[in-house]
């Protein structure tokens, strides 16, 4: 819980929490990703159907839409809203995946434990797929389902798209593909530089869940700061726990290959501190995450158990 340690019971109970929404993300997806054409649709090809359901269906804790609906039930806001918004964020999420294990970016076979899609399907295919995800993630969130407030709807939309594009998750992309040498010639980037890289390719689509959490509840400027701030501490600590993971992990617990950031020559913040180092910063960011939701007292105890979760992960 909130600045103590999580009690058994609490523990289980945010486990519980979890699978929840895993499921009822899960169930939405596969509703989401059916076979008839939705109005102004003329058809769903069926093997891009199936790419786009082989990328998101089947797998995944569903952190990024767990943080969403929490966050908006702190903030007061339906469930069936958020649920709705966090299936739009994992369709662009998956989409991202997709097209960061094709052989031109991360070069991946394996991804939750099967093959990736262009290794089950073909690389065309999983650039459509990719495709067809990011756009559907838009169409989701502009649908009245998510919120009756069209001003609401608007500034999901619009958060979406900068925490997902040039200044966000692709910019992020681009500057880490810049740093393995790919267009450049390769150096050393330093602690800052690393943080910023990190904190748009990774960090940003989880700061969106939690601000999206909070603009579905319609929270004040003061909570929507705070909520804020958790946002950016655990999705700067995600990233250090997956490149420890890849350091300290094995392939069959992750469902993914490891030790490929140093082979790949990756900028990550456990080549720039060690790994003390990488595990001291996160100790630090799991405090600065329960320093920022101080403001909500109990009521954020969820949210606290969840920064811990993505310190201790194991896969």
């Amino acid at each position: 819980m909130a600045r103590m340690e999580l009690t058994k019971d609490f523990a289980n109970d945010f486990a519980a929490r979890l699978t929840a929404v895993a499921t009822e993300t899960e169930t939405l997806l596969g509703r989401l990703l059916g076979g008839e054409p939705l109005p102004g649709e003329t058809a769903r090809p069926e093997r891009l159907l199936a790419a786009m359901r082989h990328a998101v269906l089947g797998g995944g804790k569903r952190l990024r839409p767990f943080l969403l609906v929490e966050t908006a039930a702190l903030c007061g806001a339906p469930r069936d809203g958020a649920l709705l918004a966090g299936a739009a964020l994992e369709c662009l999420h998956c989409y991202s995946l997709v097209h960061d294990d094709l052989p031109a970016m991360d070069d991946d076979e394996l991804r939750r434990g099967r093959p990736t899609v262009h290794k089950a399907f073909d690389q065309a295919t999983a650039i459509l797929a990719g495709d067809a995800l990011l756009t559907l993630a838009f169409d989701i969130l502009a649908r009245v389902e998510v919120h009756d407030d069209a001003n609401v709807r608007i500034a999901l939309v619009t958060e979406l798209a900068r925490a997902s594009g040039l200044g966000g998750m692709a910019g992020g992309q681009m500057l880490d593909l810049a740093a393995e040498g790919r267009f450049v010639e390769r150096r050393a980037l330093g602690e800052i530089e690393i943080a910023m890289l990190q904190a748009m390719k990774t960090g940003a689509l989880i700061r969106f869940a939690c601000r999206a959490g909070a603009i579905l509840g319609q929270a004040g400027s003061p909570e929507r700061a705070s909520i804020d701030r958790y946002g950016a501490a655990i999705g700067q600590a995600f990233q250090i726990a997956d490149d420890l993971l890849d350091v300290e992990g094995d392939s069959a617990t992750l469902g993914k290959a490891t030790a490929k950031d140093a082979a790949a020559g990756k900028a990550t913040l456990v080549s720039a501190l060690g790994v003390k180092g990488a595990h001291a910063r996160l100790d630090a960011l799991i405090a600065e995450a329960d320093a920022a939701l101080e403001t909500f007292g109990a009521k954020a105890d969820t949210l606290c158990a969840a920064a811990r979760f993505v310190a201790q992960r194991r896969n």
